[in-house]
C-alpha cells in the first residue's frame, strides 16, 4: 500500500461504518455511486506531489493528523450567525455547521413559486429520484482523491433549484460554518445548482470558521445550467489559520447559458480550489475570476480547467494575487479547445503583486488547441510595487505604508469591482483592507 493509499485508508473505513445511516441509502443509483467513488478514494489514495495537477501543492500539513467526518446534531450559536454577517445584504440564507444544514437558523421565507432551496440530505430523504440523476453528472472524472471522497460521503449540502423563466431578484447565501465540532473534524459539503431554461439567479458561498480549532473542509459544488440560463456565483473563504479546505466547482453550461464564478480568498488556511467548466453548446458563455491574499505561511492553489466543447463559445478568465512575508500561492489555469469547438473566444490572465522577498508564486496558464478557427490569449505577471506610483503618492504628502496600502488594494480593485451585489462587494473590500494593513509594514521591499 502506498502512503497516500495508507492516508486515504481512515476515510475508507469511516465510509464503510457509516454507508448505511447516509441520507437516501437504500437508493440503487446513489449507493452505486457512492461505493465507485469510494472504490477510486481506495485505489487512488489522496494526491501527492507526484501528481502534475499537485505538483506545489504538499498534503502533509493535513496528513499529519487524522481528521473525522463530522456527525448531524452540531449547532453554531445564533448571535455567532448574526455577527458573522454581511451588513445590509438581502438575501436568502442557508446556514451550515460543519456540512450540515441548521434550517432554525436559515432564513428561505419568501421564495417565489418554482424555487427550491432545501439541506441535500433532507431533499435525498424525501425525494431521491430527481436529484440522484444530477449528482455527478458535473463532475465527470473523478479529478483527485478528495472529490472522491466527497462524492463517496456525498449526504448534507445544498440544494438550490430554478425553474425555467424564473429570475430572483434576491441572491441566495450558502453560509458553511466549519470548527463548530471542536478539534480535528472534518466537514464534506455537497451542494447541487440547477437552473432551469431562461432562469436567473445569484448564489454567494460562504465559508468561515467558528473557532481556531484544527479542521479540515471538503467541499464540492455542482452547477448544471440549460438553455439561457444565468448564474452570477462567489465564493468568498475566510478561514482561520489551522483550517484547511479543498474547494471544488464543477459546472456545465448548456446552449448560451452563462456563469460568472468569482473565487476571493482573503483567510489563513491552507486552501486549495478546483475549478472545472464544460462548455457543451453553441453561445456558451463562463467568466471566471479571482482574487487571493497569501501572508504568513498561508498556502492557496488555484487550479481552473475550461474545457470548449462546442463552437461559438466565450470564456474569460483573469486571478489576481497580492503576497507577502513567506505567503505561497499557485496559479494553474488550463483552457482545451475541442477539434469541433471553432469560432472560440478566450482568454485567460494571472497577475500576481509580491510584497516581500520570500513571498512565492508557482503560475502556468496553459493552452491546448485542437481547433484552427479560434481566438485565444493567455498570460501571466509577477511583479513588486511600482516605484513611480508609490513616488507619485509621497511626493503628493501620503506616508509611505498609506501608499503601499492604496496601490495593493487598487490592484485587487480589479476583481472586487465585478463583485455584486454591492453587500458583498463592500464585505470583501473590507477584509482584503483589514488584511492588507498590517501585512504592508514600514520600510518593506518594494
Amino acid at each position: 500500500m502506498s502512503a497516500m493509499e495508507s492516508h486515504a485508508a481512515p476515510y475508507v473505513e469511516a465510509q464503510q461504518a457509516q454507508a448505511r445511516e447516509l441520507p437516501g441509502a437504500g437508493v440503487a443509483a446513489l449507493d452505486r455511486s457512492r461505493s465507485e467513488a469510494l472504490e477510486i478514494l481506495g485505489e487512488r489514495g489522496l494526491p501527492s506531489q507526484r501528481d502534475e495537477d499537485w505538483k506545489y501543492t504538499s498534503i502533509k500539513p493535513i496528513t499529519r493528523s487524522r481528521f473525522s467526518p463530522a456527525v448531524s446534531g452540531v449547532d453554531c450559536s445564533e448571535d455567532f450567525i448574526a455577527g458573522s454577517a454581511i451588513e445590509n445584504l438581502d438575501a436568502w440564507q442557508l446556514v451550515f455547521a460543519d456540512g450540515f444544514h441548521l434550517p432554525h437558523r436559515s432564513k428561505t421565507n419568501g421564495l417565489p413559486e418554482g424555487v427550491q432551496v432545501a439541506g441535500l440530505a433532507e431533499a435525498l430523504t424525501r425525494d431521491p429520484g430527481p436529484i440522484v440523476d444530477r449528482l455527478g453528472s458535473a463532475v465527470g472524472k473523478m479529478p483527485h482523491g478528495f472529490a472522491a471522497m466527497n462524492s463517496a460521503f456525498v449526504g448534507d449540502g445544498a440544494l438550490v433549484e430554478v425553474a425555467p423563466g424564473v429570475q430572483l431578484e434576491k441572491p441566495i447565501e450558502l453560509l458553511f460554518v466549519s470548527g463548530c465540532s471542536g478539534e480535528g473534524f472534518l466537514s464534506l459539503p455537497r451542494n447541487l445548482v440547477i437552473l432551469g431554461e431562461g432562469s436567473q439567479c445569484s448564489i454567494i458561498e460562504r465559508h468561515i470558521s467558528f473557532g481556531a480549532e484544527r479542521s479540515l473542509s471538503n467541499s464540492l459544488t455542482e452547477i448544471i445550467l440549460d438553455k439561457n440560463a444565468t448564474l452570477n456565483y462567489c465564493c468568498a473563504q475566510d478561514q482561520a489559520e489551522r483550517t484547511f479546505h479543498v474547494g471544488g466547482l464543477f459546472a456545465r453550461l448548456a446552449h448560451s447559458a452563462k456563469l460568472k464564478a468569482t473565487t476571493v480568498t482573503v483567510g489563513k488556511a491552507w486552501v486549495r480550489n478546483d475549478a472545472r467548466v464544460d462548455l457543451d453548446a453553441e453561445g456558451a458563455h463562463a467568466n471566471l475570476d479571482g482574487a487571493y491574499l497569501a501572508f504568513g505561511r498561508c498556502h492557496v492553489d488555484n487550479h481552473t480547467h475550461i474545457s470548449h466543447n462546442a463552437p461559438e463559445c466565450t470564456s474569460r478568465e483573469c486571478y489576481k494575487g497580492v503576497l507577502g512575508d513567506r505567503g505561497h500561492a499557485v496559479f494553474h489555469g488550463r483552457i482545451v479547445v475541442q477539434p469541433n469547438a471553432q469560432k472560440t473566444d478566450s482568454e485567460q490572465s494571472n497577475q500576481n503583486l509580491l510584497l516581500s522577498a520570500d513571498a512565492q508564486i508557482d503560475t502556468k496558464p496553459q493552452l491546448e488547441i485542437y481547433a484552427d478557427d479560434v481566438k485565444c490569449a493567455h498570460g501571466a505577471t509577477v511583479g513588486q510595487m511600482d516605484e513611480a506610483a508609490l513616488f507619485y503618492l509621497v511626493s503628493r504628502g501620503v506616508d509611505r505604508e498609506t501608499a503601499r496600502r492604496m496601490l495593493t488594494q487598487a490592484f485587487a480593485a480589479e476583481i472586487l469591482e465585478t463583485v455584486t451585489p454591492l453587500a458583498l462587494q463592500s464585505y470583501l473590500a473590507s477584509h482584503v483592507s483589514g488584511r492588507l494593513s498590517p501585512a504592508v509594514p514600514p520600510g518593506a521591499a518594494a
